[in-house]
């Protein structure tokens, strides 16, 4: 029944618009079908808000494409629309290219990742109180929690080392353009690092070290946890299980979390 219901308003919401948008022509093209008491801006308008009023009559509490199902803790579920479509200026803007520290970021083709990634207000799925980082390892997105029942949610790569660790920590310290240092045994898997080992100094930050331009460090209880939150140049492995490294991001997000997460932010990590 709702099936067939759902049909019946699609259809008559797709014939209206297609009535709507023929007579809008004849009276943009026709001017004089309209006396001088109603202009086509006015008519127009009124055809507008006609319009509206049958696609909030004819809406689906069904996802579109693209669209993302929010689950909450507690069982119920709410529809959040992707933010910005591809092509969107501001997706342009906000994944585009700029300075930093002295180095020129690439601009991200926006257009080859899910929309569902992208950086975006949503409702706060989480429960956790404001100024809270909430990392959904399964899903693939991080939270910053704000006030009012929101959050900002960016799409996260997960890393070998993301995939071992969870619950609740302290984002201890953090680090603009941070250099990046193997571990022992990851250059002993991988010789070709040696030098970037920490007998040598480390790789140097730049475009294309692995930590990308920002690292935010978590610990707990006062020990590190070995747990990060970076920065990448490997924007094609946001939304995906990858083999190195923590939790990452576009150079471009992490940027604009560290700039909005608190000092000694609460961090939460969902497994």
């Amino acid at each position: 029944m709702k099936r067939a219901e759902s049909e019946w308003n699609l259809s008559a919401f797709n014939s209206l618009k297609y009535a709507f948008a023929i007579l809008a022509y004849f009276v943009w093209s026709s001017p004089m079908i309209l006396n001088d008491s109603l202009s086509r801006r006015g008519f127009l308008s009124l055809l507008g808000v006609g319009a509206a009023s049958t696609l909030a009559g004819c809406a689906s509490t069904s996802a579109g494409p693209g669209d993302t199902i929010i689950s909450y803790r507690d069982g119920g579920t709410v529809m959040q629309p992707t933010a910005m479509p591809v092509g969107d200026p501001a997706a342009a803007q906000m994944y585009g290219s700029f300075e930093d520290g002295g180095f020129v970021i690439p601009a991200i083709p926006y257009e080859r990742i899910n929309p569902r990634y992208y950086r975006q207000r949503v409702v706060d799925p989480t429960g956790e109180r404001p100024g809270t980082v909430v990392v959904d390892t399964p899903s693939r997105f991080l939270y910053l929690v704000e006030p009012g029942g929101s959050a900002m949610r960016y799409g996260v790569g997960i890393g070998r080392q993301g995939f071992a660790w969870s619950g609740d920590g302290v984002i201890q310290w953090r680090q603009k353009w941070p250099k990046w240092t193997p571990p022992d045994e990851m250059v002993a898997r991988q010789p070709e690092l040696t030098k970037y080992s920490a007998k040598n100094g480390g790789m140097q930050p730049g475009l294309t070290n692995p930590l990308g331009a920002r690292a935010l460090y978590i610990f707990r209880n006062g020990q590190d946890t070995l747990y990060r939150l970076h920065g990448s140049p490997e924007w094609n492995s946001i939304g995906k299980a990858v083999s190195s490294g923590c939790v990452r991001l576009m150079n471009q997000d992490i940027i604009d979390l560290y700039d909005r997460v608190p000092e000694k932010a609460r961090i939460v990590v969902w497994q």
